[in-house]
């Protein structure tokens, strides 16, 4: 009998062969991590062993219902299982986890050892307690008995567990027959294990499913995959250009590098250098933290050509679709551990702090290294929660965390330093008046409505100049897009980015921004916040709805950017429109925050950047960070509310954080998806809000596969061949009665 690991679908890989994939990824990490590096390999061979089960290699056939008869009749004891393989008595399916019939195996092993090897056999896959399905080991007894599912994992034992332990044999474990009655007495020392688990989080769990993982990605290329990974980059470049003859224009590469305080915090303007000052602060691997998806792109980029011979990797949503031209990126690598430098959110460390799938896995990748967060201010109250919760997370971790800002209020700033164990433990950075003064770069002006605004854009075309339009609101982008057209036709280049294109068209947008810069004639961008932070664009003059003023000082950030010789001194415009007198048209910020931002502005002045952090503490005498710390595994003293083996679903981190986590694809779309590999549904996906998912209903229920996107009628995305991207109707359609629009799409 020859067992399966994988469906035919996902290359028909036999199971021998996924479990010395899974033994060599787990070695190299094993010893990265400081484990047990033989008892991390014993782990690894039986983790899987339970897929020998008649029923997992039934499930892998892709027509079960005509072939599983054929397979089980390869069974001896077929006859007698056949019925129940799937059934209870009472006609209530009964679940089978090939999880938990790996653990059968354990009295190969001297019971000392079995504690670990439960750890990262039982949970590798599933919640051993308040599993989404209830499927962990302890929902399973819950909902029936522990001889039931005893039995059901241990169905047929005799006529599989032989080939089974062939496998492990293979593997070099000394194996002799494990009798009935001793895989039921492990199966039971695993249960009462499992269910006294302490409050925590498991190591010997987080090393299992991340090898299994990387195996599972390279299969047959593991070993070579692996060699690279853990390596220390080398950060000399960033010490060497502090010492080169442009230095003196990025103040910060005057400042010191001191190794005796543990974390940092460092506040200066755009342009000042601190992307290269906190690279000097680094020691270990570096996670380089960002708030939106061009910004990582951008930082990607600067990094990776700094150091070429480094592991630099990126990882976010769409970033898949980044490395589709890029030979020297694998894109598989992006999610699995071991770069020596990676791009992402903050987000993408969400799952530390929340117990998240993965939570062990990413917590062991980042435990001793370095953390960079730049430019947190740019985050709404419940983002700030999650950014706070993970930097006291990091530190536990033995983690060094540097957060490098434009702005901050002097309020949110306490609180960090604070959570990294006080000032002693925190190099603090601020630039000297003197230099402050040198960045002084924009004049501010205040708009009273929208008919002004168009009037500055108008004027400043006509001039020739590259002019940036950004918009808070993605309906807002898209109709002054419009009357950009109608107005100057085919004479002035015009694009239009915001957060509802698709994927693949979205990265070609902002691709095109930065071109725009250079561009001879005038020139303008329609964008919203999406290209707020760490783009390194330069254009000529801002028009800007009324936003948080820490938001608006990186928005300016995107003028008059470039610093060198004959720039030093130059002063350019920002235009503010005032807010609106209803509130409810701020939205998504806060009105009183919008508005007293707008108060503390100057208006034909000089925006001094002496006085930016008396501004920004006006505005934020209090710093606001909500109450989210029910969803929280650890409390601020250290004690979890988690228990170990055990994660929350990822609807958490979405709850939580109202984060915009739905999809959709267009009608045209839905039949390509469905047939596309998952990687690659990616590029026609679009997302929108968690909120507006509500209203895309109408359309019927999301499809079952993929990220589970509606399906919405073309004329939606781009009508009359307008590049506006997804434009939402400004009234809910009314619902379809008919047969499912989803299920005509299909």
């Amino acid at each position: 009998m020859t067992l399966l690991a994988k469906s035919e679908k996902q290359g028909g890989l036999l199971l021998h062969e996924h479990t010395r994939h899974v033994v060599e990824a787990i070695e190299p990490m094993a010893k990265a991590y400081g484990f047990d590096a033989e008892l991390a390999r014993k782990g690894a061979i039986i983790h899987d062993l339970g897929k020998g089960h008649p029923a997992f290699q039934a499930m892998l056939i892709e027509k079960p219902k005509e072939r599983q008869e054929e397979w089980l009749a390869q069974l001896p004891a077929a006859g007698a299982i056949r019925k129940e393989l799937f059934y209870r008595a009472d006609g209530r399916n009964l679940f089978h986890r090939h999880e938990l019939s790996s653990l059968l195996f354990l009295p190969l092993f001297p019971k000392d050892e079995w504690p670990v090897f439960i750890d990262m056999v039982v949970a590798h896959h599933k919640s051993v307690v308040s599993d989404g399905r209830r499927l962990g080991l302890l929902d399973l007894v819950e909902d029936g008995d522990l001889d039931e599912v005893f039995e059901r994992h241990a169905e047929a034992w005799n006529d599989w567990s032989p080939e089974a332990l062939g496998i492990a044999t293979q593997l070099g474990i000394d194996t002799q027959a494990v009798s009935l009655e001793e895989a039921c007495k492990a199966f039971q020392f695993a249960y009462t294990y499992a269910r006294a688990k302490p409050d925590g989080w498991s190591r010997w769990r987080g090393l299992l499913m991340g090898a299994d993982h990387f195996a599972s990605a390279y299969m047959h290329e593991t070993i070579s995959q692996t060699s690279g990974l853990f390596q220390v980059p080398d950060l000399t470049f960033y010490d060497e250009r502090a010492q080169s003859p442009r230095a003196y224009l990025y103040p910060l590469t005057k400042v010191r590098t001191n190794y005796e305080s543990t974390h940092t915090l460092v506040t200066a303007p755009t342009g000042a250098g601190k992307t290269d000052f906190l690279m000097r602060r680094c020691q270990g691997r570096v996670f380089y933290t960002l708030p939106f998806q061009a910004s990582i792109n951008a930082m990607y980029r600067r990094i990776a050509e700094a150091l070429p011979e480094a592991d630099v990797r990126r990882l976010h949503s769409a970033s898949r679709l980044e490395m589709e031209d890029e030979a020297e990126e694998d894109v598989e690598l992006q999610r699995h551990p071991g770069a020596s430098v990676k791009v992402m959110t903050p987000h993408q460390l969400a799952a530390i702090v929340f117990g998240t799938p993965g939570h062990e896995a990413t917590a062991l990748d980042l435990a001793g290294n370095d953390v960079i967060l730049d430019e947190v201010h740019t985050y709404d109250a419940l983002a700030r929660a999650m950014v706070v919760q993970i930097v006291r997370t990091l530190t536990r971790l033995g983690c060094r965390v540097h957060i490098g800002t434009a702005t901050i209020p002097t309020a949110l700033a306490d609180k960090l330093v604070a959570v990294l164990g006080g000032p002693k433990q925190v190099y603090q950075v601020r630039l000297d008046d003197a230099t402050l003064a040198s960045f002084n770069r924009h004049n501010v002006h205040k708009l009273p409505d929208e008919m002004a605004a168009r009037e500055v854009i108008a004027e400043a075309l006509a001039a020739g100049e590259h002019v940036l339009f950004i918009s808070n609101r993605v309906d807002a982008a898209q109709d002054r897009f419009r009357w950009v057209k109608d107005t100057f036709g085919d004479e002035v280049s015009a694009l239009l980015i915001h957060s509802r294109f698709k994927r693949g068209e979205r990265k070609k947008l902002e691709e095109q921004v930065e071109d725009f810069q250079r561009f001879d004639g005038p020139c303008i961008v329609c964008a919203t916040q999406v290209i707020e932070v760490s783009l390194d664009i330069s254009f000529d003059r801002m028009v800007t709805d009324a936003a948080p003023l820490d938001s608006l000082v990186q928005r300016f950030g995107r003028i008059n950017r470039i610093r060198d010789t004959t720039t030093l001194g130059q002063l350019k415009s920002v235009h503010v429109i005032a807010p609106p007198e209803e509130d409810g048209a701020i939205k998504p910020y806060d009105s009183a925050e919008v508005r007293a931002s707008f108060a503390v502005l100057p208006d034909g002045e000089v925006l001094d950047e002496r006085t930016i952090q008396q501004r920004i503490d006006t505005v934020f005498p209090n710093v606001e960070i909500s109450d989210v710390a029910i969803h929280f595994i650890m409390q601020e003293e250290g004690t979890y509310r988690i228990k170990e083996l055990q994660h929350n679903k990822r609807s958490v981190i979405i709850e939580a954080l109202d984060i915009d986590s739905a999809t959709c694809i267009l009608y045209s779309d839905a039949e390509r998806y469905k047939k596309a590999r998952w990687d690659n549904r990616v590029a026609i996906e679009i997302p929108v809000s968690h909120r507006l998912r509500y209203r895309l209903r109408v359309f019927g229920e999301p499809l079952p596969f993929g990220s589970y996107p509606y399906v919405i009628p073309d004329e939606h995305y781009h009508p009359d061949g307008v590049p506006l991207g997804l434009v939402v109707p400004s009234s809910t359609p009314q619902p379809d009665t008919s047969t499912s629009f989803n299920q005509r799409a299909l």
